[in-house]
């Protein structure tokens, strides 16, 4: 049958054959404007935890500040909190042992990170809705406690116990970590220690005048022990 036998014209065919794509069109248009709204509550979601994890690094941050003298810097980074401890303070000279008059420090830097609300989020009720739209995510809240040691570029005398910097720097972090574990009870699953020896120094020795004062300044800022505190979304992975 035509579509003259039928008694409508030729736009009116068309039209009625194009109604479909019309339809299928529209149901696109709105299932792309759905997922496009997912995707900005979602991310304004993700947003809205970064804010919390920050403000409670601010928390963190503010009463390490309290410490903070001419020895300890503390600084706000990135991922966390950054604090550089001179080895000067912390050790003698080609020894790895912490010094007594040092211990002091340390207890306060553990007792800060040990009340700190990121390691006791699980303890604290107010944060359970905070927990449970981080897991819905597929993800965790990772916090770390990292400490890193430093030498300068002087090498290590023939009779030390350390055949190296690299040795050297290894075990002032480990020592570290494992004072202020054992002191503040923090599980040393939450720690990692690691030395970097003269490779990271804070002031190249290529860019020191070299003069005799101006080469044991930087050395001096290049001993150090770096602790960090970072705090992050860890994506979830399921074992079977």
């Amino acid at each position: 049958m035509s579509i003259k036998d039928k008694g409508i014209s030729v736009e009116e065919a068309r039209a009625k054959n194009s109604s479909w794509a019309i339809t299928y069109a529209d149901l696109v248009t709105l299932l792309l404007t759905f997922f496009v709204l997912l995707l900005v509550i979602l991310n304004e979601e993700e947003k809205q935890i970064d804010r919390i994890i920050n403000m409670l690094l601010n928390e963190t941050y503010s009463e390490l500040k309290k410490v903070e003298s001419q020895y300890l810097k503390v600084t706000r980074e990135t991922k966390g909190v950054k604090l550089t401890v001179s080895s000067g303070r912390l050790f003698k000279s080609m020894e790895a042992e912490v010094q007594a008059s040092a211990l002091p420090l340390l207890d306060q830097i553990g007792a800060i990170i040990r009340v700190s609300k990121l390691l006791r989020l699980d303890e604290d009720q107010k944060y359970y809705n905070f927990r449970e739209r981080i897991r819905s995510f597929g993800k965790d809240l990772n916090v770390e406690i990292r400490c890193e040691g430093h030498t300068d570029g002087e090498p290590v005398p023939p009779n030390s116990k350390y055949n190296s910097n690299w040795d050297l720097s290894t075990a002032r972090a480990l020592n570290i970590v494992k004072y202020i574990s054992d002191k503040s009870q923090i599980p040393e699953k939450e720690f990692s220690a690691m030395g970097y020896g003269e490779f990271r120094p804070v002031v190249a020795m290529d860019t020191v005048s070299q003069n005799l004062l101006a080469i044991k300044d930087a050395n001096s800022k290049n001993r150090r022990v770096e602790i960090y505190l970072d705090a992050f979304l860890k994506t979830n992975v399921i074992t079977q």
